[in-house]
């Protein structure tokens, strides 16, 4: 046995011969591999994440918390989960995907963005940027029109129905709401952007509306756009809840609306007027 051979037999053998080092004692060339920690439950996590997001400044913190974990268990509260979940461990899995989905949270991805969905008026909806996500302000200007459409009722009782017209139909929250809660009512909703009017087709197939909304790419600020509406006319209501910001408050607004290109659309109202109106 060479010298190198002899040398590795005494720093595993011991100057005996022996297996176990110089004092007879077992060891192992590799340090053992720590215990694994124990996995959390969902009320653990909740807490956890929020302490996190709070430490980072992220805004609802424990709201949004809740949603990520509540989505990954496969509710959409965590209110509405099985209280047995709340104590149940979850699995490394489960666990690593909360993981991801905070970390995007941490970036001030906006929530809606992170599950992908959210609740409009009692509908389920796809969410997906670049597209604007539905304040709850939006549910009341939907609350009026329908406040405004129960003052004709000749229009609603009609036999076509009322017709309406949505300008800048974005995920189509506002369209599709009408479409639920005026079931003779059909909607033209028109939008700039070919994000919007994707994601408005898709939202309209999910809720199985399609057939009773007409979807429009029209930039309605250039010449002459209006008269491309002209073969749905007349209409009974036209609604709008285009993105308005001031170029003052800009700088001042949270990271989760400055990422969702607000230049673009505080740009996009400039010059906005209605035809027959005052410009």
């Amino acid at each position: 046995m060479g010298f190198w051979g002899r040398m590795l037999w005494t720093l595993v053998s011991g100057p005996s011969g022996r297996r176990g080092g110089a004092q007879g004692r077992a060891f192992s060339l590799w340090p053992p591999r720590p215990p694994l920690p124990r996995l959390l439950n969902a009320t653990e996590l909740v807490s956890h994440w929020t302490g996190v997001f709070e430490k980072r400044g992220i805004p609802e913190a424990r709201e949004s918390s809740e949603y990520i974990v509540a989505h990954v268990l496969g509710a959409k509260t965590f209110q509405s989960l099985q209280p047995v979940l709340w104590t149940q461990p979850l699995t490394p899995q489960q666990l690593l995907c909360i993981q991801e989905l905070c970390s995007r949270r941490l970036q001030r991805m906006p929530v809606q963005y992170i599950l992908g969905e959210w609740d409009f008026q009692g509908l389920n909806l796809k969410m997906a940027p670049p597209v604007f996500i539905p304040r709850p302000e939006t549910e009341e200007l939907v609350e009026w029109v329908l406040e405004e459409m129960a003052q004709r009722p000749h229009v609603i009782e009609g036999q076509d129905g009322p017709r309406i017209l949505e300008v800048g139909c974005g995920s189509g929250a506002i369209s599709l709401s009408l479409l639920t809660r005026l079931p003779e009512s059909q909607v033209i909703a028109v939008d700039k952007e070919e994000a919007a009017i994707n994601l408005t087709c898709e939202n309209a197939k999910r809720l199985q509306l399609q057939d009773r909304i007409w979807i429009v790419p029209l930039d309605v600020t250039s010449e002459g756009s209006w008269t491309h509406l002209l073969p749905w006319s007349p209409m009974d209501l036209v609604v709008s809840n285009p993105p308005y910001i001031f170029h003052q408050d800009m700088e001042q607004l949270a990271p989760e609306i400055r990422r969702c290109r607000v230049g673009q659309a505080s740009e996009s109202l400039v010059g906005l007027g209605c035809p027959g109106g005052p410009h």
